[in-house]
């Protein structure tokens, strides 16, 4: 990007509405533009960075302030088009009779269907070639979780919602059950303005996270956080945490199930984040049982396919070592055993000891 492409206020009024014409056509539920001074979230970054809460996410720390200085990461750019799809599945089996059975297995919501990430970029790059096929040419970066950037931050700014104590993002129309995406553009777009927060002094997310993860109003220890613990954490899970992650094999969604605002989520209109191989309420030693092959064939496509066999594996054992005694569970996972690698083992001879207690 050279610079801010030469348009006339008028013009760039028109082309906004334009933009969210195509947007809401591309299947996107909200769309908005955010200015790109991020100074105070940057300083609320550094401070989390400084806590050590990013864990062993060691390119938070790599990255440092490009993550709130997007004009870094695409020069030129002077606005982000944020983005908001719904992904709720609404078909999916009831979330809290899954997490109350013990036997089953919870995959959070998101991740139930195909990965968003190439949904999401794919229909960002067309909303970008769409517009450059009206108005001529601009420059633009696509980002979908794909580079250091704040997007809640960005999205809170573009009016699609404010970052509740949980740290998601919020909106009233919408609770917190959606993907975001941004465009990073020099297209010198009327910016909107951030809404008000409306979480009160409503606590109920911070109250029920299993691993006391929310440790403040927005303050997330990713050290503790079960979505961590299953997806971004490479080692073992520390003892003392996986008596609390129950049945929770990928992600946790407890924050937002008891949310209210998730009273007025919507569901998922793309047929991508339909439920896949029975991941809404699958048996734990039906997943224990997969092969590395069969793990391949069905979770490539999936946002789980990065974790790989044997944190999927991991995160299994340690399920199964919350489940209820039973003969199955212990031939399940004493099945595999033998063949573990030295990290699977560990959670294997935990899960037996918590049989054998």
């Amino acid at each position: 990007m050279a610079g801010p492409t030469p348009f006339a206020p008028a013009a760039l009024a028109a082309i906004r509405g334009e933009l969210h014409t195509l947007a809401l056509q591309l299947g996107f539920a909200a769309v908005g533009v955010a200015e790109l001074d991020l100074a105070d979230d940057e300083l609320h970054l550094l401070r989390w960075l400084e806590h050590g809460y990013h864990g062993d996410m060691h390119y938070m720390q790599r990255h440092g302030v490009l993550r709130s200085r997007p004009a870094g990461l695409a020069p030129g750019s002077v606005r982000a088009i944020c983005v908001r799809m719904d992904y709720f599945p609404r078909e999916a089996a009831d979330a809290h009779a899954v997490l109350a059975d013990p036997q089953r297995a919870y995959v959070s919501r998101y991740a139930l269907g195909r990965d968003y990430h190439k949904v999401l970029r794919a229909r960002l790059k067309t909303l970008a070639q769409q517009l450059l096929g009206r108005i001529g040419a601009f420059g633009y970066r696509v980002c979908v979780d794909s580079a250091p950037v704040l997007e809640k931050a960005l999205a809170r700014n573009a009016g699609l919602g404010w970052i509740g104590k949980h740290t998601n993002l919020l909106a009233r129309d919408a609770g917190s059950w959606f993907f975001l995406g941004e465009i990073l553009t020099d297209l010198p777009l009327p910016a909107d303005r951030a809404p008000a927060g409306h979480c009160g002094t409503c606590t109920a997310c911070i109250d029920v996270c299993p691993t006391q993860a929310i440790v403040g109003p927005r303050q997330l220890d990713a050290r503790r956080c079960i979505s961590y613990l299953t997806i971004e954490h490479h080692g073992a899970i520390a003892p003392e945490l996986r008596r609390a992650i129950g049945n929770r094999i990928y992600g946790c969604d407890d924050c937002q199930l008891v949310c209210p605002w998730n009273k007025f989520a919507q569901a998922a209109a793309h047929p991508d984040f339909k439920v896949r191989h029975g991941l809404d309420g699958a048996a734990l030693t039906e997943l224990f049982a997969w092969t590395e092959a069969q793990f391949t064939e069905r979770m490539r496509g999936s946002a789980i396919y990065r974790i790989g066999y044997e944190r999927w594996s991991r995160n299994i054992a340690v399920a199964l070592g919350n489940a209820p005694r039973s003969a199955a569970v212990r031939a399940s996972l004493l099945a595999r055993r033998e063949r573990a690698s030295a990290l699977l083992r560990e959670h294997i001879d935990w899960a037996l000891q918590q049989h054998a207690s």
